[in-house]
């Protein structure tokens, strides 16, 4: 074989390759019909085969420009044309993994509690637009979960670009939940919803200004209005996802927050989360600033209780001694500040939360553990649970069956709950 044939070889190999990637389905990521209750919206498959047409087209392209002609071309030239063409099935190649591994465990036995997790996740845009109607501009395709490794859920935002994609746009939100937390009484779903919608709010940017104008202009420090300028992110996570759940989020939180005391004490140099014992702090402030002053105290006892830094800790001093001054300042320029780009309203105007809403979830899980279906917005399901679960009056296999049911729409008592694409 000389050269020529070679490289012929070579790109006859690669014309096979082309078309592989250009489009999933049902059938095609293997879901049955009694699967299809559990699996996204014909929209959400619609949105991703546009995608992978895109990149297809682009793959021609380059295809189409690397066979018109290669045999006058140097063959370095010709390598360099294959790689580009490389480069766009890569991508293609990422692009369609994602895709078909979202999209495939519906067919899986997790598929009911990622079903459920999406019904959570969309009834949170739904109360902000009951609340707030039109603060959104358009329809919004709703998150998407999915289970993989890692400890602790996570986001990947809407329009986003992913490395894991080469830079292609993420075109709607995916929460990742880790293989063991598919339980429907995780509080921190609510905090990953909570990165969604503070980002298809479009407030990141003014939140972030906001936050360092007050914190400097308390404190004249640029390390502190530096710091908590870093954590805006996740302290709005952590308010948005008491609003979204009420004080059962709040416990919730500091449950996934407590650890030994070395580490929940360890200030993390330019890191995006705030110093776990701080974080409750601002938990309980925000109850505090609700009405739940009980919840708040019981909350600061507990974790009083776990830490006392006389025994040792490794956060700044001045995060330390400012932050009783500081942390209201915080939780009130984040959660009770009108924006701009909320139409002139705070946070917890948009996300109303109110007493009453925290009565009808602890009755909520009382009629749980009696077998019942408690007429609560999915979100408020999620901290019934997390009561009913601390209850211990029910297993957590019976409640997780439960719950997940009720959010589907399935067994025996159907309550259908609206699903909305």
């Amino acid at each position: 074989m000389d050269l020529r044939r070679f490289l012929q070889a070579k790109i006859n190999g690669l014309s096979a390759r082309l078309s592989r990637l250009a489009r999933i389905d049902n059938a095609f990521v293997g879901l049955r019909p009694q699967d299809m209750p559990y699996a996204p919206s014909p929209r959400h498959f619609q949105v991703a085969n546009e995608r992978l047409a895109a990149v297809e087209q682009r793959i021609r392209a380059r295809f189409a420009t690397l066979h018109e002609g290669w045999e006058r071309r140097p063959p370095q030239r010709v390598l360099i044309d294959v790689a580009l063409v490389e480069r766009e099935l890569d991508r293609a190649r990422r692009l369609f993994g994602m895709f078909y591994e979202v999209f495939a465990q519906r067919g899986t036995s997790f598929g009911p509690a990622l079903a459920a997790h999406d019904v959570i996740a969309d009834d949170c845009y739904q109360a902000i637009r009951q609340a707030a109607p039109r603060i959104f501009d358009a329809p919004l395709l709703k998150p998407v979960c999915y289970m993989e490794h890692g400890y602790s859920p996570a986001t990947m935002r809407r329009g986003v670009q992913l490395s894991r994609l080469l830079g292609e746009a993420n075109p709607f939100p995916l929460i990742r939940i880790p293989w063991d937390r598919d339980q429907p009484w995780q509080s921190v779903f609510l905090h990953e919803v909570a990165h969604n919608l503070q980002a298809d709010l479009g407030i990141w940017q003014e939140n972030r200004k906001a936050v360092l104008r007050r914190i400097m202009g308390r404190t004249r420090d640029p390390f502190l209005s530096t710091v908590y300028g870093r954590w805006h992110k996740e302290i709005f996570a952590d308010l948005a996802a008491i609003l979204l759940g009420g004080p059962a989020a709040a416990w919730g939180m500091a449950d996934f927050l407590a650890h030994p005391q070395p580490r929940t004490m360890t200030y993390r140099p330019g890191g995006a989360h705030p110093t776990a014992y701080l974080r409750v702090y601002l938990l309980a402030e925000m109850m505090r600033r609700l009405g739940f002053t009980a919840d708040a105290t019981k909350l600061l006892r507990v974790w009083q209780g776990l830490y006392r830094p006389q025994r040792g800790h490794r956060i700044p001093a001045p995060l330390m001694s400012s932050a009783p001054r500081i942390i209201p300042d915080v939780v009130d320029e984040i959660a009770f500040q009108t924006r701009r780009n909320l139409a002139q309203r705070a946070l917890v105007d948009i996300i109303p939360f109110a007493r009453e809403d925290e009565a009808a979830i602890r009755a909520g899980a009382r009629e749980i553990e009696a077998g019942q279906r408690p007429p609560l917005a999915p979100r408020h399901l999620v901290s019934a649970a997390h009561y009913a679960l601390g209850h211990g009056r029910i297993t957590a296999p019976v409640l997780a069956r439960r719950v997940i049911e009720q959010l589907n729409g399935t067994g025996s008592q159907r309550t259908p709950l609206r699903r909305v694409a």
